[in-house]
């Protein structure tokens, strides 16, 4: 009976003391809160400076969110939560192109299909040298994507002027919703091996991809590389659809840990995989990050594909948005996220004095043995796969690295960049009309450009260009293919300068399904660590 009066008496004074330290934590959050505003009310009313009182609480906010320590929480203007729209759903009102910085100016380097732009006529290296009345000369990027950009349906006039044409080209455009592809080519390699990269996960991701396979499947793939890479994710939902198109009913895709028990969630497949058949192999790099490691996590630990590449990002935070007053937003991290076998996706990030975060843990750089003493996991066939953060992969492939002279010619260039660029571009543009598909670089192309360079002010000892006219001739290649024939083109002139992707189809011309495929790559990697 003692006892029972003890646990009973200790039962009942838990509960004030835990009623307690709610009601003192309640206490000091309105304290906390009546403080900030006696502040802000001070300053606002008694500074020697006149002050904007909503600047002011702006601050506040912006300073409380910063205390977070978090560099994915933010607080989002009106302008900003606009911006951060566009580029979650993929589509703005525009007229479709993608611009880049050069000596010379604004620059067109990519025209999207089936938009104002392309119909237009505007070509990669156009130059953008007046919008409506106002000359862009020393704009910035962002001034002039912002002043372009706007409603679907108003109008805004542009002059370009175009290497080798002597008068600006003027056009008037009428705005329109443009949709930026996740999947802007797909290609067969060779006569079994597709390939294409996935390059967002927009509110379309998925179907593209889905639309990709089923292309590819009927040009004869008997195996995909999909190219995550430089891949920063976005549509969380989208990472879930593929989830379900490619693993089987049940198999769970990825789960959600957060604070309380409202965020805690798992996502499983939905109906039967497709594409059953094919073998894929995924390329990821340290830019991929976010949905697509979610996908690359999900495909690994249910062995549906290889993992090729480097270290993935290593974000696997929640952000939800919370719309505020007055079109602000609070993006805030919520939660984490954790693959099928329990790995957590986060890499764990310190922020330092000086404000910038760095990461805790190491990356494809990383030894043999660091990378063993990292948590292990197991994937459903039983393979090792390694946690502590982001999607190792299951065969690290490094990118191809320069030659010291190389190096020393990259580095003479680099303080000349713009202008280096300025002249790659008006000389690809030159040559357009002269190339065929398989054009490989003359050394007549190798001396223009050097006098090119040269006129431009970039002043190269012309033994140090010899020396590493590698770097140049793969410059040079690719700015010709890509703007003579666009990106698919341009991706197999830089075949045998990828090393994953050279490692990822070696890997495939000799696995026979899926499951040999994993062997095998298995015993590659075993034997490259020896």
């Amino acid at each position: 009976m003692t006892r029972f009066r003890r646990a009973a008496i200790a039962g009942i004074i838990i509960v004030p003391l835990v009623a307690g330290g709610f009601l003192v934590q309640e206490k000091s959050a309105r304290d906390g809160a009546r403080l900030l505003d006696q502040v802000l009310s001070l300053v606002s009313d008694r500074f020697v400076d006149t002050l904007d009182a909503s600047a002011l609480y702006e601050k506040a906010a912006r300073g409380l969110v910063k205390e977070l320590n978090d560099p994915y929480s933010e607080l989002l203007s009106p302008k900003q939560r606009e911006e951060f729209s566009r580029t979650t759903n993929g589509r703005y009102g525009g007229i479709g192109m993608l611009i880049e910085k050069q000596d010379a100016g604004v620059t067109v380097s990519r025209v999207f299909p089936h938009t104002p732009a392309e119909n237009a006529g505007i070509r990669e290296g156009d130059r953008i040298v007046q919008i409506d009345t106002a000359a862009t000369t020393g704009w910035s990027i962002s001034q002039v994507s912002n002043t372009l950009l706007g409603t679907p349906g108003t109008k805004v006039q542009v002059k370009f002027a175009r290497p080798g044409v002597g008068e600006p080209i003027q056009v008037k455009f009428t705005r329109a919703e443009i949709h930026i592809p996740a999947v802007q080519y797909s290609m067969m390699l060779d006569g079994r091996t597709g390939y294409f990269p996935l390059l967002q996960f927009n509110e379309t991701a998925a179907a593209e991809l889905q639309d990709a396979l089923t292309d590819l499947s009927k040009q004869g793939a008997k195996s995909v590389v999909i190219d995550l890479r430089d891949n920063p994710g976005g549509i969380l939902e989208q990472a879930i659809d593929i989830g379900d198109l490619l693993l089987d009913n049940g198999q769970q895709i990825a789960s959600v840990r957060g604070r309380g028990p409202e965020q805690q969630s798992s996502f499983a497949a939905r109906g039967a995989a497709q594409f059953k058949d094919l073998q894929l192999v995924l390329l990821t790099d340290g830019y991929t990050a976010s949905a697509a490691e979610i996908v690359a996590g999900a495909l690994q630990d249910h062995d549906r594909a290889l993992i090729v590449g480097q270290t993935s990002f290593g974000k696997g935070l929640v952000q939800t948005v919370y719309t505020l007053d007055g079109g602000w937003a609070l993006k805030m991290t919520t939660a984490k996220w954790f693959t099928p076998s329990g790995r957590s996706i986060q890499k764990e990030r310190k922020l330092l004095p000086d404000g910038r975060f760095v990461e805790v843990h190491p990356d494809s750089m990383e030894s043999d043995s660091a990378r063993k003493a990292r948590p292990v996991f197991r994937s459903d066939a039983g393979r090792i796969v390694y946690g502590g953060g982001a999607i190792t992969p299951d065969v690290v492939v490094r990118e191809d690295t320069l030659t010291t002279a190389e190096q020393k010619l990259a580095k003479a260039i680099a303080p000349k960049a713009p202008a280096f660029f300025t002249v790659l571009t008006d000389y690809a543009v030159a040559l357009r009309g002269t190339v065929k598909p398989d054009f490989t670089v003359q050394p007549a192309w190798r001396d223009e450009l050097y006098k090119r360079m040269t006129a431009a002010g970039i002043d190269i000892d012309r033994k140090d260009y010899d020396a590493g006219i590698g770097f140049i001739d793969r410059q040079l290649e690719g700015r010709v293919a890509r703007i003579a024939f666009g990106d698919a083109v341009a991706k197999r002139h830089d075949l045998v300068n990828d090393a994953p992707l050279r490692k990822a189809l070696a890997l495939l011309q000799e696995g026979k399904s899926q499951r040999d495929l994993l062997a095998r790559a298995a015993v590659a990697s075993n034997s490259s660590q020896r």
